[in-house]
């Protein structure tokens, strides 16, 4: 049986309920996993168990549990809080080692992803946390009580409806949120692998503290945006989206170690590439993650662009940045560069300017779209200046050398 229902106690010897998802018989299991719900929701929300399945189908086993006082959990959910739900982390953390292996990974979705970012320095054994529409500040969730605060403040709690559901919030709760603070200073010690995904029209949480949370750690970090999704992901579309993205990105750190973090660290603005089975590579560029794949026709998974999606890139964007640099310098009215770029092997004898005229050369196809109150004048030259990106200039030198060594 891959799910399995277990039950667990928390430092105050309350029985927390769980679901132990396994990864297939016949799937090597890379590592394990704890995945940390919403506020006021529980393990068997759509987002946690979609993930979980996914993961564990990527030979990643998850232990999803419900906080004290939700779900199918022992407790009063009014005495609980914050702190209360990382030492929940920690301790189902501790029974997951017991059972069967510490976890590697931490996901969390919206407080629980605050969550996991606190729990993560208590422990050892993670390497790698997620989060999904994360508030940056656990006290962020202190809005959805506004409507209440007075009374809390004044009776020291309130019945409180949330998501259609009356909760008991007390005021100990609050107080416990103001408690927490920015956790700036601990996230830039975080000292794990990071991905933050957030949607950019999440309206209970939004997306500018992912961007400090993501700013306030250093790498290995990425970003993933889940597009016009909702805060809780109930569309099964998002989540699944949620859940792929999260599962590929997740073997490349508690995977098997040649899947892992390329053990040669680059330096300064070097580029380091590790292949491990398969066409999937793992890249370090300057400190940034990247990912390098084929596509499925010839036997890549599609986890990343190809190669030339990546030279394409290169060249696309720096066309992009070049006119930006030149337009603000003569302050010129660009409001924005679209560059796309194509690329193909074409016969040499078709290429009407190409100085070989036998088998194939590689031919880029650059269409530039200006936008913003441009004379005729101005566009052509940017046209004439996108020649001048740095990028395009070294394909089209005669002399480029690549020297190997061993």
């Amino acid at each position: 049986m891959n799910s399995e229902k277990v039950l667990f106690d928390n430092a105050q010897g309350e029985r927390l309920a769980g679901q132990l998802e396994r990864p297939p018989a016949g799937t090597p299991v890379r590592a394990w996993a704890l995945f940390a719900h919403c506020f006021t929701c529980t393990r068997n929300i759509r987002a946690a168990r979609v993930i979980s399945r996914q993961l564990a189908d990527a030979g990643i086993g998850v232990l999803r549990f419900d906080f004290t006082g939700l779900g199918e959990s022992e407790g009063d959910f009014a005495d609980t809080n914050f702190s209360s739900n990382v030492d929940d982390l920690v301790a189902a953390a501790q029974w997951l080692g017991e059972q069967v292996e510490a976890p590697a990974l931490l996901v969390g979705h919206s407080l629980g992803g605050a969550a996991v970012l606190k729990a993560a320095s208590r422990l050892e054994s993670v390497r790698a946390v997620a989060t999904i529409a994360a508030p940056y500040e656990p006290g962020h969730v202190a809005h959805l009580l506004d409507d209440s605060r007075q009374e809390i403040e004044r009776d020291g709690e309130a019945t409180v409806s949330l998501a259609g559901r009356p909760f008991r919030i007390r005021r100990q709760f609050l107080d416990d949120l103001v408690a927490e603070g920015a956790p700036a200073e601990r996230l830039s010690r975080l000292g794990r692998a990071l991905l933050v995904m957030h949607a950019p029209l999440d309206d209970t949480v939004s997306i500018d503290n992912a961007s400090k949370i993501f700013q306030s750690a250093k790498h290995p970090k990425s970003f993933v945006t889940l597009d016009d999704a909702d805060h809780l992901l109930t569309r099964p579309a998002d989540a699944e989206y949620a859940a792929q993205v999260l599962a590929a990105w997740a073997v490349r750190y508690v995977g098997e170690p040649s899947t892992g973090v390329p053990a040669l660290a680059p330096q300064g603005h070097d580029v380091v590439a590790a292949t491990g089975q398969g066409y999937r590579t793992d890249i370090l560029a300057g400190g940034h993650a990247l990912i390098a794949d084929e596509p499925p026709s010839v036997n890549g998974t599609d986890a990343g662009p190809t190669p030339y999606g990546l030279l394409s890139s290169a060249l696309a964007s720096c066309t992009s940045m070049t006119l930006r640099m030149y337009a603000d310098r003569k302050q010129l009215p660009l409001e924005r560069v679209t560059v796309r770029v194509s690329h193909a092997k074409v016969h040499a004898e078709d290429c009407a300017d190409c100085e070989t005229r036998q088998g194939k050369v590689d031919e880029f196809r650059r269409h530039i779209t200006l936008e913003g109150d441009l004379t005729q004048e101005q566009r052509i030259r940017l046209l004439e200046i996108a020649d001048r990106c740095p990028v395009h200039r070294t394909l089209e030198a005669p002399e480029v050398k690549i020297r190997t060594e061993s």
